[in-house]
């Protein structure tokens, strides 16, 4: 299977790209040379190898996640422009 110039124009139409001639040549060698790539890979012997996500074995980085303390409220307001009560107040943008 390989990409035609036509299956090119077509999904730039979809995507809303505005492509000129020099560039729907360009994606049009660019996606096959993919397509041709994926063809060496489908040569491969995969038989046995269990399917991954990635290459290395990723732990999660984060933090626990812990229960703290708020912020009080006039601490946070207290260099706010303007305030609603126990709010910042902002202008509409509507």
């Amino acid at each position: 299977m390989s990409i035609t110039k036509k299956d090119v124009i077509h999904v730039a139409n979809l995507a809303r790209l505005g492509l000129n001639d020099e560039e729907t040549i360009k994606y049009e060698k660019e996606l096959n040379d993919v397509l041709n790539f994926m063809d060496k890979l489908n040569e491969l012997n995969t038989e046995g190898i269990e399917p991954t996500s990635h290459v290395l074995d990723i732990h999660n980085v984060f933090r626990a996640d812990e229960v703290e303390d708020s912020l009080d409220v006039e601490d946070v307001l207290a260099n706010a422009p303007d305030r609603d009560d126990d709010y910042f107040k902002v202008p509409s943008i509507l």
